[in-house]
């Protein structure tokens, strides 16, 4: 590209990094990461207790893990929407 030329999307080009962009989309949602992380645990848990399920089925202890995750990312979103309701409507002063 020659410097006369201007670059088609601007914003794309600038000196952030990923890291950078990554934190910042984090401090705008928290509650993603949060539920990602959640559900990364539910899972984890559910596979620790894999071995120690006793004489449940696994069909059933699996349904049980998914269930768990699923509950746990769906709640995350939810108290995300609510935060960021409250933050736009409430917490925003009116003009």
């Amino acid at each position: 590209m020659s410097p006369s030329q201007e670059p088609v999307f601007p914003e794309y080009e600038t000196e952030t990094s990923q890291t950078s962009r990554l934190l910042n989309k984090f401090k705008e949602t928290p509650f993603v990461p949060i539920g990602m992380g959640g559900f990364c645990a539910v899972v984890a848990y559910g596979l620790y207790k894999l071995k120690h399920r006793g004489n449940m089925k696994m069909s059933l202890h699996l349904i049980h893990m998914r269930v768990a995750a699923q509950g746990f990312a769906v709640g995350a979103l939810t108290c995300g929407v609510l935060y960021s309701m409250f933050r736009d409507y409430v917490g925003k002063p009116k003009e």
